[in-house]
């Protein structure tokens, strides 16, 4: 097996330290790294060992981060507001970029992450193409059935502690800017479509048939409204986590429309 460089670092801003880990192949394909935006309860550890599967598997540089709040990034105090996504993309992921120097990128996000990567992809030019698995497109019944059952069973002190094993003296901010946001009347009519139609590359869009969290209307409209070329691929007995139940799968669809969009 080949070797592999892994590096963890924090990005000092004026928002506060971003914690950052990068996966760096012995053989490298591209120079243009993949970028991985994890889901509400997420962050850069939950990620386990699927960026470096990811790296080895494309040759390619993956770089994962925490958002404010999350992992070991410094942590916020108030809950966030129905604009989120729209600022994580719009103000805190490009200090992500400036930091890094990252004049190119490969999106690759999770659940929300998965939305904020359309939401990047939609207001900049230098994203070569976007991977989505299990994101949400806008809030349906299902998003929300699904998140008050979480709720519950995360309240349970047992299960909170859980969340601190990943995020600490945060955990219990992690869950409310979760489930207080996406629970919120002015949170319900939060969409993609404001500016989706803007996103112009490439863009795969992967599902599990049997995700607790949203239904296949997702991944129909981030496939069906975007501007450029994309994809939609369900993954059969799949649940919310693709990259961890279809582990192979995903790897295989990611390398494929990366061979063919990037030669």
């Amino acid at each position: 097996m080949r070797n592999m460089i892994i590096e963890d670092f924090f990005i000092n801003t004026a928002a506060g330290d971003i914690y950052v880990k990068k996966w760096t192949p012995e053989r490298l394909i591209d120079e243009t790294p993949i970028v991985l935006l994890h889901d509400s309860l997420g962050c850069v550890a939950l990620w386990k060992d699927f960026p470096e599967m990811l790296s080895r598997h494309l040759s390619r540089v993956v770089i994962a981060y925490d958002r404010f709040g999350f992992g070991q990034s410094s942590k916020q105090e108030k809950i966030p507001d129905k604009c989120f996504i729209l600022e994580e993309a719009t103000l805190y992921f490009p200090m992500l970029c400036e930091a890094l120097k990252l004049d190119k990128f490969i999106l690759f996000g999770h659940s929300v992450g998965g939305a904020i990567a359309i939401t990047i992809a939609a207001h900049v030019e230098n994203c070569l193409a976007v991977i989505t698995e299990a994101s949400q497109a806008f809030v349906e019944n299902l998003t929300v059935k699904g998140i008050k059952k979480a709720k519950i069973f995360f309240e349970k002190s047992e299960q909170l502690k859980k969340l601190e094993k990943w995020h600490g003296e945060k955990a219990d901010w992690v869950l409310h800017a979760w489930t207080d946001v996406w629970l919120s009347p002015e949170f319900s009519n939060w969409s993609l479509a404001p500016y989706i139609h803007k996103v112009t590359c490439p863009v795969l869009a992967l599902h599990g048939d049997n995700d607790e969290y949203g239904s296949l209307a997702f991944p129909k409209f981030i496939s069906q409204k975007t501007s450029g070329e994309s994809k939609m691929i369900i993954l059969n007995t799949c649940g919310h986590i693709p990259h961890k139940e279809k582990t192979q799968q995903v790897l295989t669809h990611t390398k494929e429309l990366l061979g063919r969009i990037i030669p």
